[in-house]
C-alpha cells in the first residue's frame, strides 16, 4: 500500500480556532459595556427630565424669574421613578420674593421619603406629590432687612454675628466678640431660637450723621424675627465709644424692629436663627408637605 502524504489544508488550524473563543468572549464584553453605557445613559438622561420638571413647577410656584437648581440623589433613577418614592431631592432657588415685605430671599430646601408617581411626573402633573420630610432654610439679606421700619431711617446698615454675652456685656464680658459654631454628633451646626446680632450703620441725631453700632438678640418669635437692642457705640470697626445711657434712650428704638417672614415657602414653620456677615438665616422643617404649597401664602 502506498501512502500519501496530508496535505496541511486538510487540517484544522490550531491558531484559528485557539482564537476564536477569544474573540467571543470579547464580543460579549463589549456589548455589555454598550449595554451599561446606554443604560447609565437612560438614567441619567431619566433624571434630567425629573429635575427640569420640578425646576419648572418650582419656578413657576414661586414666580422666580430664574429656573431653580434641582438635584434627584441617589442611582439608580430608574428604580426610585419606577417605584414613585425617592429618598433624597435637594432645590435651591434665588430671589424668592415673602409677602409682606422680603423681596429677594434665598431658599434651599432639603427633602427626603418624596412620594411622587411616575405617571404624574411625566405628565408635569406635581400636584399628588407628598414630601415625607421637608427641611428649609431662607437666607434673609441685609437689603432687606435694611427695608424694614424703623431700620429704613438708617443708611448703609450692615449686619454681623456677634456672641450674647458680647451684646449684653461689651468688653466687660467674659466671651469672645464673634461667636463659634456648634456642631453635633453629624458635623451639623446646631442653631438656637435666639442670637446676638450687631446692626451698623449712619444715622442722623441732633442735626449731625453718627456711624452707631447696635448690639441687640434676634429672637425668633413664630413666623417672625425680632429685633431687640440692649446697647449702642459710636465709631467704627477700629475704635467706638459707649454712648451716654441718657442719649441710648432715644436712639435705641431706631433699632427696635420686627421682621416678619410670612409663610415660608411650602409652609416650613421656622424653628431656628443664624446671623451670618451681611444676611441672617432662619431654618425650619415640615413634615408630610404638599409640593403644591410651595408657593408662600401673603
Amino acid at each position: 500500500m502506498v501512502s500519501r502524504p496530508v496535505a496541511r489544508d486538510d487540517r484544522p488550524s490550531p491558531g484559528r480556532s485557539a482564537k476564536r473563543p477569544k474573540r467571543r468572549g470579547r464580543g460579549w464584553l463589549i456589548a455589555l459595556a454598550v449595554l451599561v453605557v446606554l443604560l447609565v445613559g437612560a438614567d441619567f438622561g431619566a433624571a434630567a427630565f425629573a429635575e427640569h420638571t420640578i425646576s419648572q413647577k418650582t419656578r413657576e410656584q414661586l414666580a422666580l424669574a430664574n429656573d431653580p437648581a434641582v438635584t434627584v440623589h441617589g442611582f439608580p433613577f430608574l428604580t426610585q421613578a419606577l417605584s414613585g418614592d425617592y429618598s433624597h431631592i435637594t432645590i435651591n432657588a434665588q430671589g424668592v420674593a415673602v409677602p409682606p415685605k422680603l423681596r429677594d430671599v434665598d431658599f434651599n430646601a432639603d427633602m427626603s421619603d418624596v412620594t411622587a408617581p411616575l405617571s404624574d411626573l411625566t405628565s408635569g402633573n406635581t400636584k399628588s406629590i407628598v414630601i415625607g420630610t421637608l427641611k428649609g432654610e431662607v437666607v434673609i439679606k441685609a437689603a432687606d432687612i435694611a427695608r424694614q421700619a424703623p431700620l429704613d431711617k438708617i443708611e448703609n446698615l450692615k449686619i454681623e454675628p456677634v456672641t450674647e454675652d458680647y451684646v449684653r456685656n461689651g468688653d466687660s464680658g467674659q466671651g469672645e466678640t464673634k461667636p463659634t459654631t456648634t456642631t453635633n454628633a453629624n458635623g451639623e451646626p446646631v442653631d438656637s431660637a435666639s442670637t446676638g446680632i450687631r446692626v451698623s450703620g449712619n444715622l442722623q441725631f441732633a442735626g449731625k450723621n453718627y456711624e452707631i453700632f447696635c448690639f441687640a438678640m434676634l429672637e425668633l418669635d413664630g413666623q417672625k424675627i425680632r429685633i431687640e437692642p440692649k446697647r449702642l457705640q459710636l465709631g467704627n470697626d477700629q475704635e467706638t465709644t459707649v454712648i451716654e445711657e441718657a442719649a441710648q434712650r432715644v436712639l435705641l428704638p431706631n433699632f427696635n424692629a420686627t421682621i416678619d417672614t410670612g409663610s415660608l415657602p411650602f409652609a416650613v414653620t421656622p424653628t431656628s436663627v443664624r446671623v451670618n456677615s451681611g444676611s441672617v438665616t432662619i431654618k425650619g422643617e415640615g413634615k408630610n408637605v404638599a409640593f403644591s404649597g410651595a408657593k408662600p401664602q401673603g
